[in-house]
Parts: C-alpha cells; structure tokens; sequence
C-alpha cells in the first residue's frame, strides 16, 4: 500500500535566491482547488510517456501551479523515492472560466509532456528532448473544464515543466493557477452554474 509522504520537491539551493519560492512539482499538502499529480516509476529508457493505467502510483502531490523551469535537478522526491530520472507525473484538475473565448496555453517541458483540456489533447510536447515550448489554442464556454498535464523526466539531470496560458484579452502568456482560475467563493454569484466541459468534447 503507497502511503501519501509528505514532500515538497526542493532543487538546488544555489539555483534559487534565499528569498526567491523554490519551484516544486508539488507537496502532500491537499490543494482542494488544485492540481491533483500522481507519481509513478517508468522503465529505464523509456522514450515517451507511459500507459498510466498499466501503472501503480508511488506517492500524490498537490500544486496550484506547474513552474519548474529548466533547471538541473537530482534530489529525488523525499519521503517518496531518491529517484531523479526515469519518473512520470500525471497532473488532473478543473478550473473556471470566468470570460468565455479563445484562450492559449504554451506547454514547456523536459522531458515530455501532454496537456488535455476536457480529455481533448491540446499540446502533444511528448518524446525525449531539451527543454522546448509547444503551444496551442482552445476556445472555452464559461464554466468549470476539465485539465490533465501529463510528464515524464527521462535520463537525468536536466528537468522542466511550466504551463502558461493567456486569455482573450491578454497580450502575454502567465504561468497559469488554478488559485486565478477558480469559481467566486459564494454560488449565488457564479454567472454558469454547469459542468461546461461537457459542452467541449
């Protein structure tokens, strides 16, 4: 039986200022408005992301946010596993559209990664490689909707993993958070009071 660990994944201390966050993939803290990620082993020189399904999870984390950017990495996940390679995360979540439109998301990742809005794939930046960028566009009705990032680190030490996003009036992508994209704390002040994801598939 996985015991959820508590964990924060902390990088290199000289990669960071004393008083800078350190960029995590996440915590054991549940996030009840988060990203809910699920830690797996992958075989040895696996080259693409795996069958999660055929998979057992070793451990859970929580973020509001994927930021790690490219950075060297070799501290393993503490109170979970020493392993710094050879590992995958399965992100799922929901988030609220308060402005309907056209939103763009930009995936960036070493090594590969997949974003689904609504179990539709929008950015397939899978395979082993470098740290690069793959971006795509969505239009999204108001509401909740459904997300999924999928990651795996191949060979070590180099990892990253940020999601970004931009609006319908935004001129530049932000990290995105699911702490900007929730619904408003009262329900009688929600505008779409449905699971608009449905609408999306």
């Amino acid at each position: 039986m996985v015991a959820r660990l508590s964990l924060v994944l902390l990088l290199p201390a000289f990669c960071q200022a004393q008083d800078a966050p350190v960029p995590t993939f996440g915590t054991t803290v549940v996030i009840p408005s988060g990203l809910r990620g699920q830690v797996y082993f992958i075989r040895h020189n696996s080259k693409r992301l795996p069958n999660f399904a055929k998979l057992k999870p070793v451990g859970t984390i929580y973020t509001s946010a994927l930021d790690v950017p490219p950075r060297a990495f070799s501290q393993g996940f503490p109170g979970v596993t020493d392993r710094f390679e050879w590992f995958a995360i399965d992100y799922t979540g929901r988030f609220w559209i308060q402005k309907p439109g056209v939103y763009e998301f930009a995936l960036t990742s070493d090594d590969g990664a997949k974003l689904y809005i609504d179990d539709r794939e929008l950015i397939d930046n899978d395979g082993q490689h470098e740290p690069v960028t793959k971006q795509g566009r969505i239009n999204l009705s108001g509401g909740i909707h459904r997300m999924r990032v999928s990651y795996f680190q191949g060979p070590r030490y180099m990892v990253a993993l940020v999601l970004k996003v931009a609006g319908p009036d935004d001129e530049e992508l932000r990290v995105f958070s699911t702490d900007e994209f929730k619904p408003p704390p009262h329900p009688s002040d929600w505008k779409y009071d449905t699971d608009q994801s449905q609408d999306q598939k």
